[in-house]
């Protein structure tokens, strides 16, 4: 039957006093205006205690803590962060002691290599698809390809191989290189690639065996720091895809030979919130034994923030 118009009798609606309720936003964790001179450390315990301003200083607070005691923090990279100039950042935070270990896709390596051989990356793709000289760089198709056949034939991942050969060689732009860092620190870096999506593997240079040979050696060795990560911390930085499946699949294995990874940290940086990051890397990894967190925005921006807050060390309102 039809509802009749009959408004509800709102006469005897019970309430109660208002700083009683439990909340999820209090004045103490308000802003405050930034103080002239406090310098950094000033500006971030300025920020709010609420949402993204009290993950990010948790964040600091994980990485810092871990440092201390001597935990993991692995790093992991998509070929975004180098694009965005950001390999000086990476290298500094090497070496004051903040990196156990770096991971990245094969175009995190490709667009190191020619930083380090040519001070450029990152072409035209549309410009260039139409002529058919898309990825047809000679130097990166035939130097990095040799890098890798050699490296993996002596018996190192993909990492290891050009972090070899570049220490090895000394190009122009070494010092700009995270893979150079990482040999020359002895840093483990472990690269991990799907045959085809590089522009690497359309060269006659390219081999399949020493690709894939080099690939899941370097699963193996990421596999054993992510086993180390028990109190430890690990990064997701713009990696959508390749990355967050092979993390999930190194916390499988590593849990599958008896490590809990108690107290583990997952954080992911990127400019959105998106499916594979979000579930392999901040929700499925520390579900009960630790905690992630997303931090959203732009890498040029959110990473030399991460690494200037370590590197001034937090305060004790952290």
């Amino acid at each position: 039957m039809a509802f009749p118009y009959e408004p509800f009798d709102l006469s005897s609606v019970r309430t109660y006093p208002l700083k009683s309720r439990p909340s999820n936003v209090r004045a103490a964790d308000f802003a405050r205006p930034y103080t002239p001179g406090s310098g950094l450390a000033g500006w971030l315990d300025a920020l709010p205690s609420i949402l993204a301003g009290k993950d990010f200083r948790e964040v600091v607070k994980a990485i810092l803590d871990a440092r201390r005691r001597g935990a993991g923090i692995v790093w992991g990279f998509g070929a975004h962060v180098i694009k965005t100039g950001l390999s000086p950042i990476l290298i500094d935070l090497m070496e004051r002691g903040f990196v156990s270990a770096l991971a990245t896709n094969g175009a995190g390596i490709i667009h190191d290599f020619e930083i380090a051989l040519a001070g450029c990356t990152s072409e035209d793709v549309e410009k260039a698809l139409g002529p058919g000289e898309f990825g047809m760089a000679e130097e990166t198709g035939r130097l990095l390809n040799l890098a890798i056949n050699q490296g993996v034939r002596s018996g190192q991942g993909l990492g290891q191989a050009v972090g070899a050969f570049l220490a090895e060689r000394h190009p122009q732009y070494e010092h700009l290189s995270v893979a150079a860092a990482a040999a020359r620190l002895r840093i483990p870096l472990t690269v991990h690639v799907a045959i085809g999506t590089d522009i690497i593997h359309m060269h006659p240079a390219a081999s399949g065996e020493a690709l894939g040979e080099g690939s899941l050696r370097d699963f193996r060795y990421f596999a054993s720091s992510v086993a180390r990560l028990g109190g430890g911390v690990y990064l997701n930085c713009g990696s959508a895809v390749v990355l967050p499946e092979v993390f999930l699949k190194a916390v499988s294995v590593a849990r599958n030979q008896g490590y809990s990874l108690e107290g583990l940290v997952t954080v992911n940086l990127d400019f959105a919130r998106l499916y594979r990051p979000q579930v392999n890397v901040v929700q499925r990894p520390t579900r009960g034994v630790g905690k992630g967190y997303a931090l959203v925005g732009h890498h040029e921006l959110t990473i030399p923030l991460l690494a200037a807050a370590l590197v001034e060390g937090g305060t004790a309102a952290w």
